[in-house]
């Protein structure tokens, strides 16, 4: 069987000066010498049998078999990679890290369960937990910044399990103004009054997902300031009933008498960015964190 003629490191090399810009800054981040960089791609050109670059002006631009190549090499060296590290994840047992990314949807008290379990269960890795909301673990999974995401979003080339349904209440002060109409209400009589809505954690696309469009509104940046700042009266909010069952139950916060849309649901996936490369820490808190969301679903904090 022929083997290929190319190497890892040409092609290694040929994506590093597409991304850098040219092939000093290509050589600079590859730690190489420009020569040996314009070397590779020189052989590379010859093994392939297509001109990769042409002069425009001053600088060099991809062909369009280069355009090509670089897609085809990009995914070539990304599977390396994954290749690789799913090597070093069998070899050394227990991952040295472990980055975890949950929407503010999915209770703290659970999740806080779970590490437990899991720091026991493997001391010797780091794990990382980051709360994000609305887009924020969505984002994390396309910068491949997390090992395992719980998102209301599935991006495009992920394929995430259905985890957790959270419902929402739309709730107020006991002695807020909505309350004191007496009846049923309609979306336009919330309008003149100020919502308080969770800002979205994300940077590339933030959502403003539930916003009513009020005359005012008050942006906080997490799920429980939000709480307390509609305990204190400074607004209404459609709130996970998990986090205001206390607030509800005390009588603190009353659900608005709306005719429609009085409750909403939210669902929550659980991602692995790539199971096979997926270490045991990683597959130990899929396990953990389905369990504790069946368990969150018996005791009725979904549907």
């Amino acid at each position: 069987m022929r083997g290929p003629r190319t190497s890892l490191d040409q092609w290694h090399c040929f994506l590093a000066v597409v991304d850098e810009g040219s092939y000093a800054r290509a050589a600079e981040a590859l730690h190489k010498s420009q020569s040996a960089v314009t070397y590779a791609i020189q052989k590379l050109e010859e093994q392939l049998g297509v001109s990769i670059f042409e002069i425009r002006g001053r600088k060099a631009e991809l062909t369009e078999a280069g355009q090509v190549m670089y897609r085809r090499g990009r995914t070539l060296l990304d599977e390396a990679m994954r290749l690789e590290s799913s090597a070093q994840s069998i070899a050394a047992g227990w991952e040295p890290q472990l980055r975890i990314v949950s929407d503010a949807l999915f209770p703290a008290h659970a999740m806080l369960d779970c590490l437990e379990v899991l720091s026991r269960d493997c001391p010797d890795t780091r794990i990382e937990c980051v709360e994000t909301v609305l887009s924020g673990a969505e984002e994390a999974l396309l910068e491949q910044r997390c090992d395992i995401a719980i998102t209301g979003v599935v991006p495009p080339g992920f394929l995430g399990r259905p985890l957790l349904r959270v419902k929402f209440i739309a709730v107020a002060h006991c002695q807020h103004a909505l309350h004191r109409l007496g009846r049923e209400l309609e979306f336009q009589d919330l309008r003149p009054f100020r919502q308080v809505v969770v800002r979205d954690s994300g940077q590339r696309k933030r959502r403003d997902s539930g916003w009513l469009e009020a005359a005012q509104r008050l942006t906080v940046s997490r799920m429980d300031m939000s709480v307390r700042a509609v305990a204190r009266g400074l607004g209404f909010a459609w709130l996970p009933e998990v986090f205001v069952r206390e607030e509800l139950l005390k009588g603190e916060l009353l659900p608005l008498p709306l005719k429609v849309g009085g409750e909403r649901y939210a669902e929550l996936f659980l991602i692995l960015p790539d199971r096979d490369c997926a270490g045991p820490a990683a597959l130990r808190a899929e396990e953990l964190l389905i369990a504790a969301a069946a368990s969150l679903s018996a005791s009725g904090v979904g549907a």
